[in-house]
């Protein structure tokens, strides 16, 4: 006999996520979460991570996917056309690869060290 607690995985959970991800606005989502499913299927985030990765939950782990897609997707065109805020966009799309990364090199004439010009100047003054 198998311990633990039943799990809450039923064809309700999967009625309730396909629905989510096709009308996350209807529940107030500017782009889809998965807290915010999390929240619907009264499970934790965890939960639903484990679940699509569970064999016979494929079409779970496939709408999972999609409301992640549909997530990258809004915060792109909505980043672009300036419809959410900038910092918590940037962040967010970190989660999907996206990067903020500036790198600098620098490099004196014909790719050798800088060179810096140290003027130093020294004063005696009697006591």
């Amino acid at each position: 006999m198998a311990g633990g607690r039943p799990t809450k995985y039923t064809p309700e959970v999967l009625e309730k996520t396909r629905e989510y991800a096709e009308n996350y606005r209807a529940h107030g989502d500017p782009v889809p979460t998965i807290a915010a499913l999390a929240l619907i299927l009264d499970v934790d985030r965890t939960t639903i991570h484990a679940w699509s990765k569970e064999a016979g939950k494929e079409e779970f782990s496939y709408l999972l996917t999609r409301i992640e897609l549909g997530q990258e997707r809004e915060l792109v065109s909505g980043g672009i056309k300036g419809e959410f805020n900038p910092a918590i966009t940037k962040m967010m799309l970190t989660k999907h690869g996206y990067t903020d990364k500036v790198e600098q090199t620098h490099q004196g004439p014909n790719g050798g060290p800088v060179e810096q010009a140290v003027s130093l100047t020294i004063n005696f003054v009697k006591p």
